[in-house]
């Protein structure tokens, strides 16, 4: 035996090629080897950018007698988390069942057939107070499968079944719609409001203690809630702005070069877990766009949320963007620092390096050190990250913007964190949406061509015309499919990138993966995460053992939107913008979860609560028709811009031209940077231009100028065509006239 990681296409696998351990991936390979050996299984799994998962690398796996320990008693499995989300639920399932808790690595021994019996988190090389050494683990565990087998079988089967009636209650059932009750979810929405007031940490901002996650899918929910009228708007803005402010004034973001670190290991946001993902960035970009257009608050004022929003941006197209067009995974937390590796090496300062890099004026440098609190001197040897902790004044704004290119400068002679390049589309979808909302928002339309080339990367190499891949590496997919969130998070971006741009090419691609997710995750009424089929893509029959053969939904949103959350926002839109009675039925019977998630906190219902919000707007729809070339093009343009720029929850915006005008999706043989209708693969071919419902029957003015039509309920205002008369009606809700003069 040998290692088989150096093949991969993983970076994480890739990390623990040269180890000793004769590591394989996860595969029905490896579980059948073990039951030839008659060994068990140990299963590892983490993530590139995780810095434990370094940890116990170099102190366990890359140790020739610990090597030799596993080898000799184990087959030894490496999974990476964010390639195969399956296999990581079922197993951390696992381990938080046994020992009330999880986190990466994940450490997991299981029977031949896939069923665990054991697991854990980090180990370390030595015994510690109440933890073991791995090599005592290692021992004790070979010793119960070679003195006490039955019991480890009883486990093993106890576990099964604890995870299959663990994995079937969370199914939800989309068979029938039930009755929509606006009040009642208002009712929903505004308790859920208070309930996370009350966990609010009033003297550092967010929600609980220490370790502190950014919570991106709940500052959706409020910041989207603060856009109404209900009595909780101005309590939810407020909570918003202060989680908000905090967030952004503290360590956890990076003022020199944009960003947010996955978490902070203290309450106070002061000590961030400095590895980037770009889950956690592109839902705080798409919340800081979100938040500037609704206007800030007095806690977090609309400007300053403009500059983290375009610092991130930046941050996001830089350091993840890459060569062929999607956005890498995450950097890595650890860089090297004088001369080994260190948590955060690449992004911390001492007082004398910021005063080495400004040595051309160092009266600036010496203000610039105090702002973060750093002391300069022989002997200021602690390096911080750069952060004052409080909003900066006008005149330190000045200062930091007019540094900013010489810091950025030195800090980019240092060697950098490890990046992980695999496209992962969900993470991607969500990273398209956050650009295209962001783009109107900043007026940027650097970020929209990175949504496009994003979108076209997705469209052409991991979508198939049936398939969705979850991963690709070096613009090839690998042969893991899309699980539920990837469809429906590619779905979300597909809608946001239409809105933005008007390309029919969008809207279409979106319908055919919300489609494509309600035909392969619902199946007998019930959602779930696992598609059917029992190709390579899915969950390997393990995986079904470990669970006693039922199929899985994690209904939670946790640092990312879940698949049923997602799905349900796809839905939504999609019905504002077809008028489909059934995807408007699904999206609501999956809102008909709400309360179960919230008995058990708020804060794993956030993007579902959320997707409410955008329900109890109507959704509101708004379709702008009018001439998009010629000396009357502004004027369309102007209130598309004028709709974009709506904080309204979930509006759904339409674009498009006046006949004998050239439409901004070009019909097939035009050439265009990526545009044409979509086919499978995303590729240009002659088909017939796709017809968004939402602007059939939608002329423009008598005189070929452009109207803007607003719509909610399947009624619609009467058309207008000037910024205020559409501003007026988006923020009235778009509902028909007492009069009854609105027009179908």
């Amino acid at each position: 035996m040998t290692n088989r990681l150096a093949g991969q296409a993983s970076a994480y696998l890739r990390q623990h090629a040269e180890n000793p351990v004769h590591w394989q991936p996860f595969g029905d390979d490896a579980f059948a080897e073990a039951a030839r050996r008659d060994v068990p299984v140990f299963i590892s799994i983490g993530y590139a950018a995780c810095h434990w998962c370094h940890v116990m690398a170099h102190e366990s796996f890359e140790d020739p007698a610990t090597a030799s320990q596993l080898n000799a008693g184990f087959v030894n499995v490496k999974v990476d988390r964010e390639e195969r989300p399956d296999v990581d639920g079922v197993y951390m399932a696992a381990c938080q069942a046994m020992t009330g808790q999880g986190g990466w690595p994940l450490s997991v021994f299981a029977l031949p057939d896939g069923r665990a019996f054991y697991a854990g988190t980090y180990f370390p090389p030595e015994p510690r107070p109440g933890q073991p050494s791995f090599r005592q683990v290692l021992t004790s565990v070979a010793a119960a499968w070679a003195d006490r087998r039955d019991a480890v079988e009883r486990q093993a089967d106890a576990l099964a079944e604890a995870l299959g009636g663990l994995f079937s209650d969370q199914l939800l059932s989309v068979g029938q719609a039930p009755e929509y009750d606006a009040g009642g979810l208002a009712a929903v929405a505004s308790g859920a409001v208070v309930r996370l007031g009350q966990t609010e940490d009033h003297v550092h901002g967010g929600f609980g203690g220490a370790p502190k996650f950014p919570p991106s899918p709940v500052l959706e929910f409020l910041v989207r809630h603060a856009a109404g009228a209900g009595e909780t708007a101005g309590y939810a803005r407020a909570l918003a702005g202060r989680t908000l402010a905090a967030m952004c004034r503290s360590a956890l973001f990076d003022i020199l070069g944009g960003g947010f670190a996955r978490y902070s290991v203290t309450a106070d946001w002061s000590l961030p877990h400095y590895e980037k993902m770009l889950y956690d960035n592109a839902q705080l970009l798409r919340v800081l766009a979100h938040w500037t257009r609704l206007g800030g608050s007095a806690e977090f004022p609309a400007d300053e949320a403009r500059d983290a929003a375009s610092l991130t941006a930046d941050w996001l197209v830089r350091e993840l963007g890459l060569p062929g067009g999607g956005f890498a995974s995450s950097l890595d937390a650890d860089s090297e620092r004088d001369g080994r590796p260190v948590e955060g090496g690449y992004y911390v300062w001492t007082g004398t390096e910021l005063a080495r890099a400004l040595a051309d004026a160092p009266h600036d440098g010496a203000r610039l050190a105090s702002l973060f609190g750093l002391r300069v001197g022989e002997h200021a040897t602690t390096a911080a990250p750069l952060h004052a902790g409080r909003p900066l004044g006008a005149d330190e704004r000045e200062l930091l913007e007019r540094h900013r290119p010489v810091l950025l400068g030195a800090r980019a002679r240092r060697t950098p964190p490890a990046r992980d390049d695999k496209v992962v589309a969900g993470w991607n979808g969500l990273a398209i949406a956050a650009l295209a909302d962001a783009s109107a928002v900043l007026d940027r339309a650097d970020l929209l061509d990175a949504a496009e080339r994003a979108a076209d990367l997705l469209a052409g190499v991991h979508w198939d015309g049936t398939r969705l891949a979850r991963v690709s590496h070096d613009g090839k997919a690998t042969g893991v499919e899309g699980v539920l969130a990837d469809y429906a998070g590619c779905a979300e971006g597909a809608f946001a990138l239409y809105a933005a741009t008007g390309a029919t090419r969008w809207y279409a691609w979106a319908i055919e993966l919300v489609d494509a997710a309600t035909g392969r995750f619902v199946v007998n009424g019930l959602l779930s995460d696992e598609a059917p089929a029992t190709d390579a893509g899915n969950a390997g029959s393990a995986v079904r053992t470990a669970r006693a053969g039922a199929r899985t939904l994690d209904p939670h949103d946790n640092e990312a939107p879940s698949g049923a959350s997602l799905l349900a926002g796809a839905l939504l839109t999609a019905a504002a913008y077809s008028g489909s009675w059934k995807h408007r039925a699904l999206a609501g019977s999956i809102l008909a979860g709400l309360p179960k998630l919230l008995s058990q906190g708020p804060r794993l219902a956030g993007w579902l609560l959320a997707v409410a919000e955008a329900r109890l707007a109507g959704p509101l729809e708004a379709a702008i028709v009018g001439p998009l070339d010629g000396t009357r093009a502004p004027e369309t343009l102007a209130l598309h811009r004028e709709a974009l720029l709506s904080p309204s929850p979930g509006l759904a915006v339409a674009l498009g031209s006046t006949p004998g005008t050239r439409r901004l999706a070009p019909a097939a043989g035009e050439p265009s940077r990526g545009s044409g209708e979509p086919t499978a693969g995303g590729a240009e071919s002659g088909v017939v231009p796709v017809t968004v419902p939402l602007l059939q029957d939608r002329p423009a003015a008598d005189d070929g100028g452009p109207l803007a039509y607003v719509c909610r309920e399947f009624t619609c205002r009467l058309p207008v065509n000037t910024l205020g008369a559409l501003r007026e009606q988006l923020m009235g809700g778009g509902s028909a006239p007492a009069d009854g003069t609105g027009v179908q």
